[in-house]
């Protein structure tokens, strides 16, 4: 069974992180979440989490994925924790997936991570960073290489999606589709 780590940071998009959490664990997949501390999360609307562990104790395991939700001032917190910042680099190096949807990929521009990749985020939110070699889209999901991004809350749906045909295959993904009834 795939493993998902998604850190929970204050101020996250609810809407991206439970779409996420939800259709992932459908597909079966193992999904963990972290908070960066040990407290609740409380989202961008006022939502609240409570995330499956800390990220301290997250960190002692490894995992296939790791997907960082968007929202501010979420987004700029999971920028500035080295810990994720060291955990993104190592997923890299280690050949597994990353995933950010919304604000999150400034997280991965300012890693590396978007380095000569083709990536997509919420408007405005790579455009004044000096990433090299980055093309950026207007495309709901993209997929460059083991990294994945997505544009923001309305295409949250298509992002966990494409996350579970990737963990697993297009049949699982088809399976939980429809079960959303989108059509």
């Amino acid at each position: 069974m795939p493993s998902v780590l998604i850190p929970l940071a204050q101020g996250c998009e609810e809407l991206e992180a439970v779409t996420v959490i939800d259709l992932l664990r459908r597909a079966e997949i193992e999904v963990t979440t972290a908070g960066l501390d040990n407290n609740d999360v409380v989202c961008s609307r006022g939502t609240r989490l409570v995330p499956d562990t800390n990220i301290d104790d997250a960190l002692k395991s490894e995992y296939d994925m790791v997907v960082l939700p968007g929202g501010l001032p979420g987004a700029d917190y999971l920028n500035e924790d080295q810990r994720i910042r060291d955990l993104l680099l190592k997923m890299s190096r280690n050949d597994k997936y990353t995933a950010a949807i919304c604000a999150a990929p400034k997280v991965f521009a300012s890693t590396g991570l978007l380095n000569n990749r083709k990536a997509t985020g919420f408007p405005g939110v790579l455009d004044n960073l000096d990433v090299e070699g980055m093309v950026y889209t207007q495309e709901a999901v993209v997929q460059d290489g083991k990294v994945i991004t997505s544009k923001g809350p309305g295409t949250a749906m298509d992002f966990a999606l494409t996350l579970i045909e990737v963990l697993t295959d297009s049949q699982k993904r088809q399976q939980v589709e429809a079960g959303l009834q989108r059509t």
